[in-house]
Order: structure tokens, then sequence, then C-alpha cells
């Protein structure tokens, strides 16, 4: 390959800009893998990167992405063979190396994955970090004790990525979800993926007090400051709650009591800094007893590559819901 289409962010003296490129093997970021891209997906982290309105890209310039999808060229690790399909999901892709937004992408060994026989590569993006990271919080919750007769499951930022991908999966599993929204028109959208009921979040009394009545068996949150603080005060003892992210807040301001009086755990979940055998693990999962069964709703966008630039603002601007699927190369 003498050049290929990639989509790069620069810093100019703190002016973010971003946009279309022709590069090299040798422009990317080292590593002993070269994957011919077949899809990558967006996520509100690629958004911020891609827009400068967050701190994501710790160098620069860098190609944007988080995610990507595709078929071993070139590789120079025993673990993996030319024309193998892998997963790359975080692996500080679009933070400290060269992403998932290009026709080629060269990675360490470590960062790949081998894609279950019972997924495709467009599937595979369909689920990206979005469910690699809802994988990941229920089995730390199941490994730390969660099941469904504990009780309801509580899942807020209901109607994005993760959010929607995790309702489809803990209901797949058993457990009885309720998901907290702050758009009323998703409720048939939330109870079409496997929610029981749903929860306006302008119409939930937070509280004030360390401890208030205890109705949930658990939570996954992605959105982090006074839901999580809420989450905290109304989890029934032993209960678990995944925090995944801070879409609302990075600040939490609860109390010890929870923690002490109710036995209550808090579960950081972490899909960037990842061990290999972990990855692995969760996507073999999501081939099989995790596999979610609404990709079809969830998947609510697919674009071409040219057409990444339009959709970052719909996710900075919370109007998206669902999973947008970049496609980039297609299947084989």
């Amino acid at each position: 390959m003498n050049s290929f289409k990639a989509y790069r962010i620069h810093n100019d003296d703190g002016n973010i800009r971003a946009g279309f490129e022709n590069l090299s093997l040798d422009d990317l970021s080292e590593g002993d893998v070269v994957i011919r891209s077949a899809y990558s997906d967006v996520n509100y982290k690629d958004a911020l990167a891609a827009t400068g309105k967050g701190r994501i890209l710790r160098k620069y310039p860098l190609v944007g992405g988080v995610d990507v999808s595709g078929t071993v060229e070139e590789s120079s690790s025993n673990r993996f063979q030319t024309g193998d399909q892998v997963v790359v999901c975080g692996c500080d892709l679009s933070e400290t190396r060269d992403g998932g937004f290009a026709e080629y992408v060269r990675v360490p060994a470590e960062c790949a994955v081998k894609l279950p026989d019972s997924l495709s590569l467009f599937e595979a993006m369909a689920i990206g970090t979005a469910g690699f990271t809802a994988a990941l919080a229920l089995n730390r919750m199941e490994l730390n004790g969660q099941t469904p007769e504990h009780g309801p499951i509580v899942v807020t930022g209901a109607t994005g990525g993760v959010g929607s991908i995790a309702i489809d999966i803990l209901s797949g599993s058993g457990y009885e979800v309720v998901a907290l929204t702050g758009k009323a028109e998703s409720e048939d959208y939330l109870v079409s993926l496997g929610a029981s009921s749903t929860l306006l979040r302008q119409d939930v009394d937070l509280g004030k007090k360390p401890l208030e009545r205890a109705e949930w068996g658990g939570a996954l949150d992605n959105l982090g400051g006074e839901v999580l603080t809420w989450l905290t005060r109304t989890t029934k003892p032993m209960g678990n709650i995944a925090s995944i992210g801070l879409a609302a807040s990075w600040e939490l301001n609860t109390t010890v009591m929870p923690f002490i009086l109710r036995g209550v755990s808090l579960l950081g979940i972490n899909s960037v800094v990842c061990p290999t055998a972990v990855k692995q693990q969760a996507w073999d999962r999501l081939g099989t007893d995790l596999r979610p069964r609404h990709l079809d709703k969830i998947v609510t966008q697919t674009i071409n590559f040219d057409e990444l630039p339009s959709v970052f603002d719909d996710y900075i601007e919370a109007k998206k819901m669902g999973r947008t699927v970049v496609v980039i190369g297609g299947e084989d």
C-alpha cells in the first residue's frame, strides 16, 4: 500500500483541527500487526477528540477513532496470521496511538483480539467499545455476586451506545432493567431493547440523605455526578454499581455510609487499560451468552467514511440514540 485515507487530528497552538489526509504506514504509530480496516464506529469520546471539546488526545497529530474491525494484512506476532479477522477497542487508540479512522491501522499485538466466529466485522463495530464496556461491567458485577434475584438494575444514560447494549445484554441474562433517560420520546426504543420500565431523569427525586430507601439491585452508570450519588444512596445491601462514564459530571459527592452500612460496591470499569485475556473473554461472551439480540435497533445510523465529520455534533449535543457504524472498507 503506497498511501491510504485517514482522519487525522492536529493541535495548532491550542486550536484543534481534523480532516482527511493521505498517509503511509510510516506515518502511523509503531506496532506489529497491520489491519486492513472494514468498519469503525463513533463514540462520544471520538466526538470530543475530533472537535476539541474534550482533552482526549495526549499527543498530536493522531488518527482518530477508538475502535476498528478488520483483517490482518501483516503480522510479526505469532498470535496473528494474515487473513485473521480481529477487533481493536480502546488500548489508547486516539489517545497516544493512531486510531481506527483509517483504511489501515497498525497496533501492538496485545491490542487486538480475534473476532469470535459468531460475529461479523460489522457486528463487532455495532458492539464496539460501548458493548465491550457493558460486557466488562456485567462480568465484574457477577464476579462480585450480582444475580437477577437481587433486584432490578438501573441503566443510566440509557439511550447511548453503552446504555443501549447494557439494557440488551442485561435483559438477555435474566435481569429486570430500569432505563433512566432524559429523553421522554425514547421509551418505545428502550422497551424494545428489553427495559422493563423507564424513568425520566427530570422526574427523579435524587434525595439529600446519606441513605435513601433501597430499591435497586445494582446499576450501570454512564453519568457520574448527582445521579451516581443517588445510586449509592438507593442501591440495596450487597448490590453493585458499575461506574462507566462521566457524561454529566466527573464529581462524586457521597458518604461512606452506603459502603459500610449496606455493603454496596462501586466498581470502576476501564475498557482502555485491560489485560488481553480479559478482553478476549469479554469478546467471547459477546459472541455467545452476552450476544446482543437487538443490534438492528441499536445501530441507528450507518455512514460511509466520507460522512464521518457530519455526525460529531449530534454526540456533543446529546442528540444521538444508539450506535453509529462507519463503513471504511466493508466486508471482504
